[in-house]
């Protein structure tokens, strides 16, 4: 079943259009990525997704819903949340009044408890760091909050844009093993990565974008061994 559903999807900066009529789908349980060089779009559509910026045509629907005019505060709540690239912790709060602020939408204070636990067991360093300021921590441990924070929401849908940019490769192979983890643990995955060699490695399928447009779609490990693909986006 379609978790969310984009069809027709055009966004426009002024009069440059971002995304010119795309369309996908995220089922549930899987991992989808979306590959493409930097200006191809990707950064743009799950900030369209997730309400930040308007869409000028087309749909997105999340669980059967409609969510294209909704804004972003209202999707948080309905089970969707947002890793955003280059992480946005807030550097002058503790690592848990950053984890906090995470779980803005939920009211029980005990099912927060509860989850803020789960957090801290996947993310042992969170843990050993909780009273510190997030802006001393360092771009591993800041990407690590921004994703607890985001799972601090109990999200059905975690969205995540460039979650291994500028992180040294220990750190890189740590955050995608993670990745793996969420999705096993039952949360779907929208992942927008440069490293495309890694997010095929762990995706169930891939879309491929150029300049506003999908060019290429499919099973993520067909995608790797895609001549096309390879030479634009796996050569070392």
């Amino acid at each position: 079943m379609a978790m969310l559903e984009i069809k027709d999807l055009e966004v426009y900066y002024g009069v440059i259009q971002a995304i010119k009529g795309i369309s996908f789908q995220v089922d549930e349980g899987e991992i989808v990525a979306l590959i493409g060089a930097n200006g191809a779009g990707k950064t743009t559509i799950l900030h369209t997704i997730t309400g930040l910026i308007p869409s000028a045509a087309g749909t997105i629907h999340f669980e059967g819903q409609n969510i294209t005019k909704t804004p972003g505060y209202k999707i948080v709540s309905m089970g969707m949340a947002h890793v955003p690239e280059g992480r946005r912790v807030f550097a002058q709060l503790s690592v848990l009044e950053n984890l906090k602020l995470g779980a803005y939408t939920r009211n029980d204070k005990k099912e927060m408890e509860e989850t803020l636990e789960r957090i801290y067991k996947r993310f042992p360093r969170l843990e050993e760091r909780k009273n510190q300021l997030s802006g001393t921590l360092s771009g591993g441990e800041q990407q690590m909050l921004a994703m607890g924070r985001a799972l601090m929401s109990h999200p059905k849908l975690i969205v995540m844009d460039e979650p291994s940019m500028g992180l040294s490769p220990i750190y890189v192979n740590e955050i995608f093993d993670i990745i793996k983890e969420i999705n096993d643990g039952g949360t779907t995955v929208l992942l927008v990565e440069q490293n495309a060699k890694k997010a095929l490695s762990i995706a169930h399928k891939a879309y491929v974008l150029e300049t506003g447009n999908i060019v290429l779609n499919g099973d993520a490990k067909e995608l790797m061994n895609n001549d096309s693909v390879k030479k634009a986006y796996l050569s070392e």
